[in-house]
């Protein structure tokens, strides 16, 4: 199974023109110890707490039948077993004397004595002074590695280099049970689309923001991926480095095995016991929607299923605020375009929060819909409205400025049946008024033109071979405004270049100057080989795609 959950852009320019190598040196290697020892510290306690549960279940007397005490019998057989086992492996192993086999050996009491001499070296590892070895591995003649000259090393340089005109594209990717950040580089020019490198994740990924700044380095200018996932942590990744191990930082219980912390906050011992009552401090569930605020770059909102959203600062790597506006998993977020501390909100409690995240204390305007949001976006064209979809295939429009006496009561501007099944993404293009697509688990990808006073119409509805649509995102620069990343349930990303469909040009040519002509329609993406075409077409068809779906009714 192979499936693609979220995608990101990264606008032109950010990335670094040569990605640098991952280096491991003595402070890196100091970093991962400590994220090592707090994953060390959860498995221990996990231990402990089923040994204390096992020591409880094997006091209950032996003429009751209970689960407990067979468990606890079972259990002690393998014990023994084990222990009988190692006391043969012993046996065996004693002829090698393996416990002083680095010893030096003795020197044989009399030098013209070979058979004393063969006597003091007959041990597996004996003859090893006998052994030829040469300080320059050009001297070996049994050993003979390839020179790396600067010719290998400036190709390498290339194949990794970001021009400015390229668009980066941040893929969240679930395959064969192993989740990993896909980062693609998308060459306009060249209609080219290739995976420029990937990092390992913890857990199934749910959501990916990018960030432009650095995190604890007072908002310094970086190329980041912040990386939700079924673990309530939320991972930062350097984009400009290549064959990362671990994560830049962490926000959540274990930020404080991040780099370049503070002394007093590295010495903190992590809690022996990991909590799933909500806090303040950090989120205890999936972290299903991630914000990051273009006007103030240093902050980052986050929504979890533990029902809170919550603000961090990125120049500590610690939360600033938790807010706790619903009563159920939160799942979409979306920043206002000019008043830049108005956070809105979507939650599965079916409501829609617009909050100043100044006032964490005052109320709230709140509306409501029929069905669980999906996604929330604000109209980056008109800040008076917002967009939200729904689990049935609903997209509406309201206006902040008409506020109900209570959800319920909630009256949108317009209300738009866009799709049968759940609306899972949608897209309101940058740098068109009015153009938005919508995405669904019904595999299509839908065109819509939205004008003043009569609503939306559907432009051109497409099924781009993704299978059930989870991300649909317009490309954020001006100059590729009409690329749609689309990413799915067959784990492929395509790229639409929506300009070269003749409907969308026709319906948009009055707003925005268009290619002129005959065009052919173009679609971007990664070339794969039939034999994995076909394995993923076999997986579909015996029902490989209900997991996810089932997973995000959880």
């Amino acid at each position: 199974m192979s499936m693609i959950t979220a995608t990101a852009w990264v606008p032109r320019g950010h990335a670094a023109a040569y990605p640098t190598k991952y280096v491991f040196d003595e402070d890196e290697y100091a970093r991962i110890s400590k994220l090592a020892k707090l994953e060390l510290d959860d498995a221990k306690d996990d231990l402990e707490d089923a040994r204390q549960a096992l020591s409880k279940s094997s006091v209950a007397p032996k003429s009751e039948a209970t689960n407990g005490g067979a468990v606890h019998d079972a259990v002690d057989d393998e014990d023994d077993k084990s222990e009988k086992g190692a006391e043969e492996d012993d046996d065996d192993l004693k002829e090698y004397d393996m416990e002083h086999y680095d010893d030096e050996p003795e020197a044989p009491a009399n030098d013209d004595d070979d058979d004393d001499g063969e006597e003091a070296n007959n041990s597996i590892f004996g003859n090893i002074k006998s052994l030829a070895y040469y300080r320059d591995q050009n001297e070996d003649p049994y050993i003979k590695l390839p020179e790396e000259g600067d010719a290998s090393d400036e190709e390498e340089r290339e194949e990794l280099q970001v021009l400015p005109t390229d668009n980066m594209v941040l893929a969240a990717r679930i395959e064969d049970e192993v989740a990993h950040l896909e980062v693609y580089v998308y060459e306009d020019g060249a209609d080219n689309l290739y995976v420029h490198h990937d990092v390992m994740l913890p857990a199934v990924p749910l959501c990916v923001e990018w960030l432009s700044t650095r995190p604890n380095h007072n908002s310094a200018q970086g190329n980041f991926a912040a990386v939700g996932t079924m673990d309530p942590d939320i991972e930062l990744w350097d984009l400009d480095i290549v064959d990362c191990m671990y994560p830049s930082a962490i926000l959540g219980q274990n930020s404080q095995a991040a780099p370049e912390m503070p002394a007093d906050m590295m010495s903190k011992k992590k809690k022996k016991r990991k909590t799933k009552k909500a806090n303040d401090a950090y989120h205890v569930d999936s972290v299903l929607s991630l914000a990051a605020n273009r006007q103030h770059l240093h902050l980052l909102a986050s929504a979890s299923a533990d029902m809170t959203t919550k603000l961090w600062d990125l120049n500590t790597c610690t939360a600033a605020h938790s807010y706790t506006h619903h009563t159920d998993k939160v799942c979409a977020l979306s920043w206002h375009p000019t008043q830049s501390a108005v956070l809105l909100s979507g939650s599965y409690d079916r409501t829609i929060v617009a909050a100043d995240m100044r006032a964490p204390t005052t109320a709230v305007p709140r509306w409501g819909v029929e069905s669980d949001v999906e996604q929330v976006k604000w109209d980056p064209h008109n800040d008076n409205n917002f967009y939200v979809s729904t689990e049935n295939g609903i997209l509406h429009c309201f206006d902040a400025r008409q506020l109900p006496s209570t959800p319920e009561k909630s009256k949108a501007t317009w209300r738009l049946q866009a799709h049968e099944n759940s609306l899972s993404s949608f897209s309101i293009n940058p740098a068109v008024p009015g153009f938005i697509a919508t995405a669904s688990t019904d595999r299509t990808v839908k065109l819509w033109n939205v004008t003043e006073g009569s609503g939306p119409s559907m432009v051109v509805s497409r099924d781009l071979d993704v299978g059930k649509v989870f991300s649909a995102n317009f490309a954020p620069d001006d100059a590729v405004a009409f690329r749609l990343a689309v990413a799915g349930s067959k784990g492929a990303v395509q790229v639409w270049d929506t300009s070269t469909n003749k409907a969308v040009r026709e319906a948009f040519a009055s707003r925005v100057k268009m290619p002129e002509g005959e065009v052919q329609e173009r679609l971007v993406g990664v070339e794969q080989d039939d034999e994995i075409e076909e394995e993923e077409e076999e997986a579909e068809e015996n029902g490989g795609e209900g997991g996810w779906e089932s997973m995000d009714e959880d």
